[in-house]
């Protein structure tokens, strides 16, 4: 039987400008200048932080060793999200969500969090010095950045069962919700030419199964760090999809993921569609196939385990009937009530019907098309090389977060979310998960507290030792359980008082 599925997504924003061109100057400066702004100061809780613990049940197998950056900016927001420094980048982690469309309107909400943060930060900065924030997901130079999905999975599903019924979806996704590519810059990528992909990311993946996610990135991540109950649940931690700028797109791999991985609770791996044999070639194959949008090319095929030919379309068609038989058969409540199923299945549907038939009816929603479509007119307009810059820098416009600047804004992108309640979710958490108790708390007690994570909120009330309240169960600690709890409690000492008596 499936778990409560909680997901969420976790962005790492392209960056330009900054003094001096410095990117982790003027991603320090997009994270103080938000939490400031949202009068946050509340640093993160690196206790129970392993990044090298391997959900096959090995230690220390990264070829390179972690860094968890414990003195770079970090903040947690009144939504329950992480905003920090990674590396080079600021990223915003949404909070946890219970359902894939909850969890859409959180990811929209960090593109109004950055947006602010970019403002906010702007202002204090020479004209030459102005930062510019990006939803995507590679430079060009060779350096890619990541959009991460996390999945709450039941810890009785073997690691290699997930493994074998989760890369035909992983590598065949891409045809619905890659959001496009000029060229390629690795050498993995080049070696075919490719004028256009159709996923930013999937160049970059090198290994099937693996821990990295930096360097010998794996179609699938074997990350286990629960945060949560770890003898109950695992978090699978997926790193091979782009940013979306399409909320359908967003909404659609969210919930399909969500959706399969419920099916295989239900059902175990062997009513999956059989893996490609080499998923690593797959992946790439299917990024680079525009037969969908150019008729002098072939569709491209990979073969499956059984020896089968697969196109991405196929995968998808045959994981979209197993979904469905496992809303037939348990109502799919475990991801979602029925009506966001419906709508759920409905857009995946018409994505496949559309891209297979008339791919002009799908554009508003399916990115690496809405993309295509504008490169592929400025090209013909002005007679220009793939190769141009000026195509290139449309390549890159289209992801500005920037209103007024945003190509995607201009696609005529189908929206399932008001701009009114983006906006609200900026500040205020999502009611269904343990994220409420969080967003809360911070909101309510923040000079009390000291520290936060996923997992535990840590209090200093000033006269004894600190107080760290647990928070294993993402599914407890919502507005539901806890409302009453905070409207009872004026202080964080009856907060505490009330959860110890």
């Amino acid at each position: 039987m499936a778990v409560e599925k909680i997901l969420g997504i976790e962005t790492e924003y392209g960056i330009s400008g900054g003094p001096e061109g410095d990117p982790i100057l003027a991603s320090s400066l997009i994270v103080t200048a938000y939490a400031r702004f949202a009068r946050s100061s509340i640093r993160w809780d690196f206790d129970g932080e392993h990044p090298e613990i391997d959900a096959r049940g090995l230690r220390g197998h990264l070829q390179f060793a972690p860094v968890v950056e414990k003195t770079v900016a970090n903040t947690v927001l009144t939504n329950g999200a992480r905003l920090y420094v990674d590396h080079a980048h600021p990223e915003y982690s949404a909070p946890e969500c219970r359902t894939p469309l909850e969890a859409t309107l959180y990811d929209v909400a960090g593109e109004e969090v950055m947006l602010e943060a970019q403002t906010q930060a702007n202002r204090s900065l020479e004209v030459d010095d102005q930062i510019t924030l990006y939803k995507n997901n590679s430079d060009g130079k060779g350096n890619s950045y990541g959009t991460h999905e996390n999945y709450l999975v039941s810890r009785e599903i073997p690691f290699s069962d997930i493994v074998r019924a989760m890369l035909p979806h992983f590598v065949s996704r891409q045809l619905l919700f890659g959001s496009g590519k000029l060229g390629a810059e690795t050498e993995a990528g080049m070696i075919s030419g490719p004028t256009y992909q159709l996923s930013q990311r999937s160049e970059f993946f090198e290994e099937i199964v693996g821990l990295e996610t930096t360097m010998k990135r794996p179609v699938v991540n074997t990350r286990d760090e629960p945060h949560a109950d770890a003898e109950r649940f695992r978090r699978l931690h997926v790193i091979n999809g782009d940013a979306n700028m399409s909320q359908v797109a967003t909404f659609v791999k969210l919930g399909s993921t969500a959706l399969l991985l419920a099916a295989l609770e239900e059902f175990g791996p062997s009513e999956f569609p059989s893996p490609p044999q080499d998923p690593v070639r797959a992946i790439r194959l299917f990024a680079q196939d525009l037969s969908w949008v150019d008729e002098s090319q072939s569709t491209a095929f990979c073969e499956d385990e059984e020896g089968k030919r697969q196109s991405s379309w196929a995968y998808q068609d045959a994981l979209w009937h197993l979904a469905q038989r496992y809303i037939d058969l348990t109502g799919g409540m475990a991801v979602a009530p029925s009506s966001e199923i419906s709508l759920l299945m409905t857009q995946w549907r018409a994505l496949l019907d559309g891209i297979e038939r008339d791919p002009s009816t799908v554009a508003d929603r399916i990115d690496w098309l809405a993309k295509y479509r504008m490169i592929a007119g400025y090209k013909e307009r002005h007679d220009l090389g793939w190769q141009s810059p000026r195509l290139a820098a449309i390549s890159l416009q289209y992801h500005d977060i920037r209103p007024e600047k945003s190509l995607a804004k201009r696609a005529g992108l189908h929206q399932l979310l008001s701009l009114i309640d983006s906006r609200a979710a900026m500040h205020e958490p999502p009611a269904s998960t343990r994220a409420y108790f969080r967003g809360e708390s911070v909101k309510r007690y923040p000079n009390e507290i000291t520290a936060a994570n996923w997992d535990s909120l840590v209090f200093d009330l000033g006269d004894g030792p600190l107080h760290r309240v647990p928070m294993m169960d993402p599914i407890r600690g919502t507005k539901a359980l806890t409302e009453k709890l905070f409207l009872e409690s004026p202080t964080a000492r009856d907060l505490l008082d009330r959860l110890n008596g």
